[in-house]
C-alpha cells in the first residue's frame, strides 16, 4: 500500500500563496496518478487537481484553474500543489490521494489545513 504524507498548509492572507507537498512511499511504481482533494468546513470532500505519475498530464477543477498548479518530482516521489491568489473560499483541509493502474484513489494522506483569512 502506498503511503502519502502532506505538508505545507498554514494560515495565509487573501491573495497570498502556499505550496503543498505530498510525499509518497512504498510501492510507488504502482501509482498511475495523484490527485489533490479538499474538504471545506462542514462540507464534502471535492476534487481539486490531478497529475499523471508518469506522463505529467494535468487536470483541474474549474474553481482553481489559472490559480493552482499541480506538479511532480519523480526523483523525490513528491507531488506539489502551488496555490496562488488564494481566496477565503479556498479554506479547507487538503488531501492528496494516489490511484493505482485500473483502480480509483485508494491511498490517502492525513490532510493538511489551509486557512485563508485576514
Amino acid at each position: 500500500q502506498v503511503q502519502l504524507v502532506e505538508s505545507g498548509g498554514g494560515l495565509v492572507q487573501p491573495g497570498g500563496s502556499l505550496r503543498l507537498s505530498c510525499a509518497a512511499s512504498g510501492p510507488v511504481f504502482s501509482i498511475s496518478s495523484v490527485a489533490w482533494y479538499r474538504q471545506p468546513p462542514g462540507k464534502e470532500r471535492i476534487f481539486v487537481a490531478r497529475i499523471s505519475w508518469s506522463g505529467g498530464g494535468t487536470y483541474y477543477a474549474d474553481s482553481v484553474k489559472g490559480r493552482f498548479t499541480i506538479s511532480r518530482d519523480n526523483a523525490k516521489n513528491t507531488v506539489y500543489l502551488q496555490m496562488n491568489s488564494l481566496k477565503p473560499e479556498d479554506t479547507a483541509v487538503y488531501y492528496c490521494a494516489a490511484a493505482k493502474f485500473g483502480s480509483g484513489y485508494e491511498s490517502w494522506g492525513q490532510g493538511t489545513q489551509v486557512t485563508v483569512s485576514s
